[in-house]
């Protein structure tokens, strides 16, 4: 138990606060959660990667409680799913409702009041002078296997280009984008064809090298980027990298699809990361926090560019009333406050990692918008990146009630759910500190 008052942490949205966080009762794992654990490890597959032996029973806005009764302030939100915190109660309040009304039916085949308003909503937030499409999917590597699909289908052309450390999904096409780890295609290939990558923000190499050596830009089918690249190391790319890409693609009639998968629905302090940038996007896909928890994903372009003819791509689930549900009602909440939040929380959150920066040289390139924030963890001794190192500090501020994730070969990404207050974001930075301070 660290001490936190209660009055140190303001109660989450909603009745069912369930107390202040962190607040350690057992050795962790706990006595309840080794029992699960063994009984996971029994019949889970072991591509399950598992950070930490945290077994959850229940959360609320930002904070975790598990099944030993441990609470932990939760800056990982579910990989950026959990964009208004979790169980935000007008979010269960569409949830339930909709369940007691219609809980399945197919939207490749009729129609339904959710998914329309939902669709609507969509389009209107999407920049662009054009009419929008929305396709609706379950997750975000299924928004991207569509959008790979309609890329081909709409230019008749076949190449797609991506770029070094992008994660754009795990499923065959979206795997063949990926080029983060190279565990994730170990043994997975031959992957899909004529997909060729170069170094993120690199735009010279896309015209010196693959138009000079591997395809004819008018084979180009699609770019697909993340103006912020998530798994990769939440990296920003240069300033003017995507402003050059778009002038790219439109010089030569190329799609450019923008992947906000992770830092869209309002992460950065706007809807979508390229939005810093003053860039349309061809296609945008998003996913991930646009449902809050619910599996959601979505494909939205031009009526220009999709325009394929029925049954060119369907699914059974996308777009289920419920999770349609849950996502008009996250919408609303990151428009009218989490948005905001998450741009105000920004400065709060950087400052904090500089500090602790010029305390510690280990922690190292603070970087972010809105609460999709990253440092780098390096070897005093070497000066090099140091990924054991920074295991030993996740696992350092698991044990004080601090959840965090990795992401790149070496960073320690910061993305709680956009609902996070300051105070629960300085306790945060004061517990990261004293695990940094205490690294060897």
């Amino acid at each position: 138990m660290l001490g936190i008052k209660q009055d140190d942490i303001p109660q989450s949205p909603g009745d069912s606060w369930i107390g202040p966080a962190p607040w350690i009762e057992t050795s962790l794992p706990g006595p309840k959660a080794k029992t699960l654990i063994d009984r996971d490890h029994a019949h889970s597959s072991p591509s399950y990667t598992r950070d930490y032996p945290l077994v959850v029973e229940r959360a609320m806005g930002s904070v975790m409680q598990d099944v030993d009764g441990n609470r932990f302030l939760d800056f990982a939100a579910g990989i950026a799913v959990c964009a208004t915190g979790h169980c935000h109660p007008d979010v269960t309040a569409a949830i339930i409702e909709q369940a007691k009304t219609l809980i399945h039916t197919c939207g490749s085949d009729f129609y339904y009041p959710s998914m329309i308003e939902l669709m609507d909503k969509l389009a209107a937030i999407t920049p662009g002078p054009k009419n929008k499409k929305v396709y609706l999917t379950n997750s975000g590597a299924e928004a991207v296997e569509a959008a790979m699909k309609l890329a081909r289908y709409a230019t008749k052309r076949k190449w797609i280009i991506g770029f070094h450390g992008a994660f754009h999904g795990r499923t065959m096409g979206a795997l063949s984008l990926t080029c983060s780890k190279s565990r994730q295609r170990e043994h997975f290939g031959p992957l899909i064809p004529m997909v060729a990558h170069v170094p993120y923000g690199d735009i010279d190499a896309i015209e010196s090298q693959l138009f000079r050596y591997k395809m004819e830009p008018t084979e180009v089918a699609a770019i697909f980027v993340e103006a912020l690249q998530g798994e990769g190391g939440y990296v920003i790319p240069p300033p003017s990298f995507m402003s050059d890409l778009r002038t790219l693609c439109s010089k030569h009639g190329i799609l450019l699809v923008c992947d906000e998968i992770q830092s869209g629905t309002g992460r950065t302090g706007k809807w979508f990361a390229f939005d810093h940038y003053d860039i349309v996007p061809d296609v945008v896909l998003m996913a991930k926090g646009l449902a809050s928890g619910m599996p959601l994903g979505a494909v939205i372009a031009g009526e220009d560019v999709m325009n394929w003819k029925p049954g060119a791509q369907g699914s059974t689930y996308g777009g289920n009333p419920i999770c349609c549900a849950a996502a008009i009602a996250t919408l609303k909440l990151v428009e009218s406050h989490y948005m905001a939040n998450a741009a105000e929380q920004n400065s709060f959150l950087l400052k904090g990692l500089d500090k602790i920066a010029e305390q510690h040289n280990i922690v190292t390139d603070v970087r972010g918008m809105g609460l999709m924030c990253a440092v780098d963890i390096t070897n005093k001794k070497t000066g090099k990146k140091d990924a054991k190192l920074r295991q030993r500090i996740l696992m350092g501020s698991f044990e004080r009630g601090l959840i965090l994730l990795p992401c790149g070969d070496h960073a320690i990404r910061f993305c709680p759910p956009l609902c996070i207050n300051q105070t629960q974001l300085d306790v945060g930075l004061k517990i990261f500190n004293e695990v940094v301070a205490a690294a060897k």
